[in-house]
């Protein structure tokens, strides 16, 4: 287990690993067509407690999708204020080109910074631009030597035949 170190860089606050690991399902069909942001959204059920433990806001990690991988990742965690969800979600974003969708793939998530609390914004296009802020500086966190030695977590050098 990591211990809970808080080291700032820009605002990103590193905090100890969360680790999740659950089955990639439909979301609300937002991500890539209205925020330009598709995201792999992870099953409440198979979260189970999990999800209710973490505090919202907006972290980044690494992520591995059946394995393959680790990838770069932002993610929320919470009620995404703007569109008034009615149930709490954690929803990555991989920072990684794709050929398609992997609904039905097990994700493994270790969260590792904190960046901000979930906020509500006044359009569209503020929020939009909020989650492009959050994506450049969590590539530029996650590029620093202390951010990379995460990529070796236990977690994401599972395959799945071991999960």
């Amino acid at each position: 287990m990591y211990r809970t170190r808080i080291q700032q860089t820009t605002n990103m606050q590193e905090v100890t690993p969360f680790r999740l690991t659950a089955t990639v399902v439909a979301g609300f069909g937002r991500g890539g067509k209205q925020l330009g942001c598709p995201t792999a959204n992870l099953s409440s059920e198979e979260l189970g407690d999990l999800l209710h433990d973490i505090p919202t806001g907006i972290y980044c990690g690494w992520a591995t999708v059946d394995g393959q991988g680790p990838y770069k990742a932002v993610a929320s965690v919470g009620w995404n204020p703007f569109f008034q969800n009615k149930e709490k979600t954690i929803e990555p974003h991989l920072l990684h080109e794709f050929t398609s969708d992997f609904y039905g793939a097990t994700l493994n998530l270790v969260l590792v910074g904190y960046l901000r609390p979930e906020e509500n914004y006044p359009s569209l296009e503020a929020l939009v631009d909020a989650i492009q802020a959050d994506i450049s500086q969590s590539r530029a966190w996650l590029d620093e030597p202390h951010a990379q030695t995460f990529k070796a977590d236990t977690l994401l050098q599972s395959t799945p035949s071991a999960l």
